[in-house]
């Protein structure tokens, strides 16, 4: 007897250092983490957002370089040549030269203004790209954020299952000492007993992986929360817009409005391809000097403004156009097909939301409340030593809670969503 009363201690002792420290952390800070801080790591920087960040990096330098088509150029040139002039009986002799040679385009109709209009049209799609993957890492981190929370109540609740279990097994051996219950309900109550302790430690791992995950989103490797506040979400009480309201918006969504900028840069890089058909402008200023010209002509210092106009570039400008053509038109199907995706994915979290507010939050708030009033009623009859259920029925309690803010999690992390597709707030609701 005395060596079952301390398994029992045992088990016990084990069951609450479980429940109050599930998961032996790093200790990080006194203070609980909160949703807010969490999502303020938004902005770190997270491989995510280093790799949007150095596309509009190359996206701005490309822009740079359209705009420095038309800059000046300055180059040296250096001729180690042979002459002959026109002279009846002249023979060849050197005519070696050193030329210091300035080119400034003045006007090329049309090549440097659509390529400049092409890299600002994909700087601005980068910048919406960014917006995107800054609102993904919000998403990422707030759901990581909730399946913290999720095992941990599940995990507690596994555990009052497990301990509920184990005490009903070892009641049931006493009693089978005691010839009172037959070999078939010890085995049976060790069994359902070894089913939940495989299941309280099946989510004591994945509460140790939840936090890896939540950190990782953060961009805090290695560095695991211990403990986390669970938020009010006090904006889940807002109406919902109808669908249609919602369909106006869509065009707002940052990705979308950078596929837009995308297409806009292909349509512009088409015109810069036409337009090298065109002629140039230039502005032209030479200094020569000779060494040991035997020629007539010595001109040491030139100017002047020179038209070149392309008669005959082969397939080179045709095939770059069929190039960019194909690009533009792949592009118009891309951003067509994402239009049809956001659409459908904007519907499908509306009814979600929906669905969570109207139904599965009322049911999940009964179902609580029943268990509340059934807790009652346990522990009274448990005083009066009438019925001794009641751990199930604090198991029980504890699995109601956890459905009725999994509903709270899903609710705000669908907003989120709603709000993430739409590229800003919820619009107020139309009184009528």
């Amino acid at each position: 007897m005395i060596a079952c009363l301390a398994q029992r201690l045992q088990i016990i002792f084990l069951a609450l250092v479980t429940v109050c420290f599930p998961l032996n952390l790093a200790a990080q800070d006194d203070k609980p983490l909160t949703l807010e801080q969490a999502l303020q790591a938004a902005d770190a920087a997270h491989p995510d957002l280093q790799i949007a960040q150095a596309e509009r990096e190359m996206a701005l330098a490309d822009q740079t370089a359209a705009g420095a088509r038309r800059d000046l150029s300055v180059s040296l040139e250096g001729r180690l040549q042979q002459a002959q002039s026109s002279l009846p009986d002249a023979k060849f002799s050197a005519d070696n030269s050193v030329r210091l040679l300035a080119r400034k385009n003045l006007y090329d109709f049309g090549r440097t203004s659509s390529a400049e209009s092409a890299a600002s049209a994909v700087v601005d799609a980068r910048d919406l790209q960014l917006i995107d993957v800054r609102d993904l890492r919000r998403l990422d981190i707030m759901a990581r954020y909730f399946d913290v929370l999720i095992t941990d109540m599940q995990y507690i609740s596994d555990n009052e299952y497990m301990t509920v279990w184990y005490f009903t097994f070892d009641r049931a051996r006493e009693r089978y000492e005691q010839k009172l219950a037959s070999k078939v309900e010890v085995a049976e109550a060790e069994a359902r007993f070894q089913d939940f302790l495989v299941k309280r430690n099946e989510t004591q791992r994945r509460q140790r992986l939840s936090r890896a995950m939540l950190a990782d989103a953060m961009n805090q490797p290695g560095q695991l929360p211990s403990e986390l506040a669970d938020p009010a979400l006090a904006s889940n009480d807002r109406p919902l817009p109808e669908y249609e309201e919602l369909l106006k918006l869509i065009e707002q969504n940052p990705k979308f409005k950078a596929n837009q900028q995308l297409l806009e840069a292909s349509r512009q890089r088409l015109e810069a391809v036409r337009a090298d058909k065109n002629p140039t402008l230039d502005l032209e200023l030479e200094a020569n000097e000779y060494a040991n010209r035997k020629l007539s002509g010595r001109d040491e210092y030139r100017a002047g403004v020179v038209l070149s106009w392309p008669l005959y570039q082969g397939n080179r400008v045709s095939s770059q156009l069929a190039r960019e053509q194909a690009q533009f038109h792949k592009l118009q199907a891309e951003n067509e097909k994402y239009k049809r995706s956001l659409m459908s994915a904007t519907l499908a979290v509306w009814i979600e939301v929906e669905q969570l507010q109207k139904t599965a939050r009322n049911a999940a708030k009964v179902q609580a409340d029943y268990r509340d009033l059934s807790l009652e009623r346990a522990r009274a009859l448990y005083e009066v030593e009438l019925r001794t259920t009641l751990g199930e029925t604090m198991a029980s309690t504890a699995d109601a809670k956890l459905r009725q803010r999994s509903v709270e999690y899903k609710l705000a992390l669908a907003f989120a969503k709603l709000e993430a597709l739409l590229g800003q707030p919820l619009p107020a609701p139309v009184k009528k």
